[in-house]
């Protein structure tokens, strides 16, 4: 790695790495020192000693104003899922992990598999920002997508409106499931969301650097020991060389 890279990524010579604090899968919790454990952290340390660099976390309360901040450069990189509507300010590695995406249905819904949903009159409740909501915004032809805020208030919209699904990432339908008892999810996914590392405004050289090290982490097994380590359900490790 030559000085440019380095220059390229850390301009203030420092690494700021945005986290979204929402994905729980990624962010286990915070420190005493406010500095977040989980699988993003690991990754991060992972960069920071490669790029002989001190390390500062830039943390946001949700994805939308994670990449929001990419605009202003605000971080430096970022650990977030691909998205094309994202990519106008963020260029991505390949994924170093991927989660499924699936629905959570009443459990009287007539609605049996992924391919159902789709239809006029079906009603989808779905978090605005998000890696799966930004793929169903492009995706869904005929049902009608009700859009909140957070995780939180997408499952208040779902159970008070008597919607017809809640889309959302499996490992945390599966909780959400637990406290709605009248509830199942669809089998299958309708999509898969692809974590990788984003750059806010790197040269292609930077992108290219990053993207030796998460295929690295992959095929030295560091993601899988690290999702092993914080017992993280739902998260897989992406295949090597795809994901973008």
């Amino acid at each position: 790695m030559n000085d440019r890279v380095r220059n390229s990524l850390a301009p203030t010579g420092r690494l700021r790495v945005a986290v979204n604090l929402r994905n729980f899968l990624l962010v286990a919790s915070l420190a005493d020192n406010g500095e977040p454990i989980g699988v993003a952290a690991d990754i991060a340390r992972q960069i920071a000693e490669r790029l002989q660099l001190a390390l500062d976390f830039v943390l946001y309360d949700g994805p939308r104003q994670l990449v929001d901040a990419a605009a202003d450069r605000q971080w430096d990189i970022g650990l977030i899922a691909i998205e094309p509507q994202r990519a106008r300010h963020i260029a991505f590695t390949t994924a170093y992990a991927e989660i499924e995406a699936t629905y959570l249905v009443p459990t009287d819904s007539p609605l049996q598999s992924i391919e159902d949903v789709d239809q006029p009159a079906v009603t989808i409740a779905s978090m605005t920002g998000s890696g799966f909501g930004l793929w169903l915004e492009r995706n869904i032809r005929r049902a009608s997508l009700i859009r909140a805020d957070s995780h939180e208030a997408a499952l208040s919209l779902f159970d008070t409106n008597k919607l017809d699904a809640l889309a959302g990432l499996r490992p945390r339908l599966l909780n959400y499931q637990q406290q709605l008892t009248d509830t199942r999810l669809l089998e299958g996914n309708f999509t898969t969301i692809q974590q990788a590392i984003g750059v806010a405004n790197g040269t292609p050289d930077a992108v290219a650097y990053l993207q030796g090290i998460v295929e690295e982490l992959k095929a030295t097994g560091f993601v899988a020991q690290s999702i092993a380590r914080h017992r993280v359900r739902g998260l897989s490790v992406a295949a090597l060389g795809g994901g973008t």
